[in-house]
This record gives structure tokens, sequence and C-alpha cells, in this order.
């Protein structure tokens, strides 16, 4: 089993860490089957702006073989989406056209390509309790070794030493394993929203513990 590094994020961290939200891409299972047509669709929303606008709060973990996870956070997400939405989702958008036609008919992909049109800017309320947001990938063989809980603990520890009273982060319901992972870190449930594979669960967590 190769030794792991975590470390910062740093320039040309982008397609090693655009790879491992690709293969965590399908509810936390390997996605790359279903994005074949455009493999860093999931990372340009999902991974990018972070190494862009908040690589002080960007963790990667790489091991010999490379980048097979990262951990990453916002400090102000509604200042966080501004930004994305004045800047990065602008460029997106030129790039990546809606799709048109039957939506039934869509990849993945381009249900992706919809929402750099259509963005999610849903952060659970009360707000001012939970304001910054976190975000974390690891591929397989980076799994069950307690990288996850070290690098979410630095994250959370970074975020309170600026001033940051909480955190949340979103889960999706069919990725069944994942909160109680974070309920283990001390993350509750604060609401669920949506239907179906696209319900998300929010959870928090207070960092004036």
């Amino acid at each position: 089993m190769n030794d792991c590094l975590i470390r910062p994020a740093r320039p040309g961290d982008e397609s090693g860490a655009y790879y491992v939200c690709l293969k965590t891409g399908d509810y936390g299972k390997d996605g790359e089957p279903f994005y074949r047509d455009d493999p860093d669709a999931l990372g340009r929303i999902f991974v990018g702006p972070y190494l862009a606008y908040e690589p002080e709060l960007s963790l990667i973990l790489e091991d010999a073989d490379g980048v097979c996870g990262y951990a990453l956070g916002a400090y102000d997400s509604r200042a966080f989406y501004a930004r994305y939405e004045a800047g990065w989702r602008q460029e997106l958008c030129a790039k990546f056209p809606i799709p048109t036609g039957d939506s039934s008919r869509w990849t993945r992909a381009q249900n992706i390509h919809v929402l750099y049109h259509q963005p999610d800017y849903y952060c659970p309320e009360p707000y001012e309790c939970y304001p910054s947001h976190l975000h974390i990938d690891f591929l397989p063989r980076a799994q069950g070794r307690g990288f996850g809980r070290r690098m979410l603990e630095q994250v959370m520890d970074k975020l309170r030493q600026r001033g940051s009273p909480g955190a949340h982060l979103g889960v999706s319901v069919p990725n069944v394993t994942a909160p109680g992972f974070y309920k283990r870190l001390g993350f509750r449930e604060l609401i669920r929203v949506g239907e179906g594979n696209d319900a998300c669960i929010y959870m928090g967590k207070s960092l004036k513990d």
C-alpha cells in the first residue's frame, strides 16, 4: 500500500483532482462510465473553483501514483458563490452551451452543463451558524485509512482560526455510507432538499467547540 502525503494544493493539481472527482462522481462510486463525453464536467464546478478561489483551504492527498484525494473548503459560502457567479460560471457558460432537445436523452455530462447555466447556491439555515462549507473525495485506494477525518479536521482548524462559527456540507442521498462518517465527526443533519437520487442531505457542525 502506497504511503500518502497530505499537502496544500498547488498549481498543476487540477487534472489529478478532477480525476478524483470523476472517479467518485456516481454518488461516491466510479463515475467514469457515465461521463465519457466530458470527463471534466464535474470537476469544473466541484473542484476547480476551490483550487482557484480558496487555495489556502484546499488540501491534496498524494501517493506515488498521483493525486488520490482532496479536502476543500470555502470560508464564506455566499461570498464564494458570488465570486463564482461573476467569473468562473460565465466562462463555463461561454464554453458549454446549455443542452437542447429532449432532456430525457441528455447524458449525465449534459445535465451537469445545465448546472453551469442554472447553478444551485443553496445554503442551509441558520446561515450565520454554518457559513463555511466543505467538500471531500477520495479514490478507493485512499479510503478507509483515516485520511478523510484528518484532512477535514485540518481544513476545519483553518476555518476556526479565521473565525468561522461553523461549516456545512451536502451529501447525496444515494451515497448511503457518507452520513455516518460525518456524524462520527460531529456533523448533524440540518435539512433534506430535493427528491429521488437528486435529493441532498445538508449537515452542519459548529466550530466553536
